[in-house]
């Protein structure tokens, strides 16, 4: 079973339910609230799921991750600094702000007590393996008596 995508901003947005441009909304810009949502890639083996998240400009205490109810959630917020020299003087100066929450619904394989996270070069690594149980058993060669 795969991971499930999901994101806040259309209600049951599931792994590969809806590929139409009409009901993907997982990568659009909201740059009137300076917000995108980053690009993710879903790898699965037979041990493990790993996501491999692209958030190049952030540090790894800029990110929140959580499991609740079996899903898991990325999520970062930083507030991007305006530094202006020293005597400059502005009448008005907007805060911004940088957010993002993507949201996955784990498969009954996933170990969910052995999820870890690395942060390296922009990319935010989540290995998610899976149970002993759901890992494919060897062949079985059975001895005919």
């Amino acid at each position: 079973m795969a991971l499930a995508r999901f994101s806040g901003y259309y209600p049951s947005l599931f792994d590969r339910f809806f590929e139409s441009d009409l009901f993907d909304w997982s990568n659009r810009n909201f740059s009137a609230t300076n917000t995108t949502l980053p690009s993710v890639n879903v790898k699965e083996s037979n041990d493990d799921f790993e996501l491999e998240v692209a958030a190049p400009g952030l540090d790894r205490d800029d990110f929140k991750i959580e499991i609740e109810h079996g899903v898991l959630r990325i999520s970062s917020e930083k507030e991007v600094s305006n530094e202006t020299a020293e005597g400059q003087h502005f009448t008005q100066r907007e805060f911004s702000y940088q957010s993002f929450c993507r949201s996955f619904t784990l498969p009954e394989s996933a170990d969910s007590d052995k999820i870890e996270a690395k942060y390296d070069n922009g990319i935010l690594r989540i290995n998610i393996p899976k149970k002993e149980e759901a890992k494919p058993k060897p062949l079985k060669k059975i001895k005919i008596k």
